[in-house]
């Protein structure tokens, strides 16, 4: 059964994509070196004045839902039916007649189906075998970023607990895109990498908490190399238009301007982290109408209960069980065929 895409209301990031290793390497694997980002963009087809694709969004009867109305994203098991769906939500995601309310949904289906593909390479290449031409390299770049973060870390080890955060709402997207754009104006930095770091710290500030290493705020700083002169400046930790300005002034300084890997391994001492970046930088420097897409990615925690979904207004003081959060937030549990792993 299947329901029209309603008017409604995320990570990703290195925190929640523990998972296996890389099992098979897809085609088309243009390896993303850092001169690229700072090449001229690909011109990107217009959707101006075109009428919003229809998309309908998979859904069944008695999934637990969030306050908004939205349940966990499913992902069809035919891989034709899922080549069908995620070509209609990455067009939709890039029109610009598709009407805001109903951004926040297409975006965590595109977010599911490629978090689920991570992990299953067989399918994953019959649904790229489906996939209209124009969306196989868009599709290669999405699962070989997820893949870098699931070689990351090790499956044996997923947490039973659920960590101490609070999920807020973002800033405005066309907020964040003028600060990443001014600090890339200032120091340098590619705006497509400072968004892609943002992405994957924090789910764009949706993650408002402190991580196992003691790193605050939207770009997930350790007090410390905050507080090294020339990076925080004085400015509050938390606050996104700050911390994204440190950030490329970090960048910066850890060589990041001839070398952004060597930048990116400042910030995480891994090459996975490094490359899965690079490929989400590179996604949107061939058409910056993905960062829609990003922008609207919600918060997932790779646990021992399965691919979790924190949504907005989750509050947690000190780590619980999942077992314990998941019997009073269902909606948090990926449906059959829904976690990938």
């Amino acid at each position: 059964m299947s329901l029209p895409l309603r008017p409604l209301l995320l990570g990703l990031g290195s925190v929640g994509v523990l998972g296996t290793t890389v099992l098979v390497r897809l085609p088309s694997e243009a390896t993303v070196t850092p001169a690229a980002l700072w090449a001229q963009p690909p011109a990107v087809p217009s959707t101006a004045g075109a009428m919003a694709p229809s998309v309908v969004l998979p859904t069944r009867p008695g999934l637990p839902t969030a306050p908004d109305g939205r349940h966990y994203p499913l992902v069809p098991a035919e891989p034709a039916v899922s080549a069908s769906l995620l070509a209609q939500v990455e067009e939709a995601l890039r029109s610009q007649s598709t009407p805001a309310a109903d951004l926040p949904a297409l975006g965590h289906q595109q977010q599911v189906i490629y978090r689920v593909l991570a992990f299953q390479p067989e399918q994953a290449a019959r649904v790229r075998a489906a996939l209209p031409e124009r969306w196989r390299p868009v599709f290669d770049r999405h699962i070989r970023a997820r893949r870098e973060f699931i070689a990351m870390h090790d499956p044996k080890r997923r947490p039973a607990n659920l960590p101490a955060w609070r999920i807020i709402s973002p800033e405005p997207a066309a907020n964040l895109l003028r600060y990443y754009r001014e600090a890339s104006a200032a120091t340098g930095v590619p705006w497509e990498v400072l968004a892609a770091v943002n992405l994957v710290e924090s789910g764009m500030g949706r993650i408002d908490g402190v991580s196992v290493a003691d790193a605050h705020g939207p770009m997930q700083f350790l007090p410390s190399t905050w507080a090294e002169p020339g990076i925080g400046n004085g400015g509050n930790i938390r606050d996104p238009r700050t911390a994204i300005h440190g950030a490329a002034r970090y960048l910066v300084r850890r060589g990041g301007f001839k070398d952004i890997r060597k930048g990116l391994w400042g910030y995480n001492n891994s090459d996975h982290y490094g490359q899965a970046v690079l490929e989400y930088a590179a996604l949107l420097k061939e058409d910056p109408r993905a960062y829609t897409g990003f922008y609207n990615w919600e918060i997932h925690f790779a646990s021992a209960a399965g691919d979790l979904w924190l949504p907005v207004g989750y509050l947690q003081a000190r780590p619980v069980p999942a077992s314990t959060w998941l019997q009073t937030t269902p909606v948090g549990a990926p449906p059959a065929g829904s976690s990938g792993y």
